[in-house]
């Protein structure tokens, strides 16, 4: 297993270069197999003194319930977003607002910043160098300590358990 993680030290990243290396071309053929398996394999290599340390996921079903409410989230923020486009007359309330985060390790914020920012309506602006704080813009909020509750018992909390047990 030692070896295995020499010469794949990212064998998802791996098959994912490789799939992609076969979409792109668009042919089976040997030469193409070979070419994208050595791409596959190569890039990682000199790619991976560069990667963070990847993050051990604690349970997959968890994960897997977190993507499913991010992508319903994202559909139901994006009919949100369009009934606000076609009802000009509704006055929409932009803000920003400091989240203060509970988080601690750095890929769980990367996936949290990158989760607000996916659901249309928000974006994440900014996380200050201490890691405490995130700040977002939210295209319309009627109160902020309701916005804060539900990314942290939607998203935050989850992650927490994914990444942070």
């Amino acid at each position: 297993m030692i070896r295995a993680q020499r010469w794949l030290p990212t064998p998802v990243l791996s098959v994912l270069l490789l799939i992609v290396w076969l979409l792109l071309v668009n042919d089976l053929s040997v030469g193409h197999l070979l070419l994208g398996g050595t791409l596959a394999i190569v890039i990682p290599l000199l790619t991976q003194r560069f990667w963070d340390v990847q993050p051990n996921i604690s349970n997959g079903f968890k994960l897997l319930r977190f993507f499913l409410r991010v992508v319903g989230d994202i559909i139901i923020a994006n009919l949100q977003v369009a009934w606000i486009i076609i009802n000009p007359w509704r006055r929409t309330r932009p803000h920003f607002i400091e989240y203060p985060l509970t988080l601690e390790k750095k890929f769980a914020i990367t996936v949290l910043a990158s989760t607000i920012t996916l659901t249309p309506g928000t974006v994440s602006a900014n996380v200050r160098m201490d890691g405490k704080t995130l700040l977002i813009h939210a295209l319309d909020v009627e109160d902020d300590e309701t916005l804060i509750r539900t990314i942290r018992e939607r998203y935050e909390m989850p992650l927490k358990e994914i990444f942070e047990c």
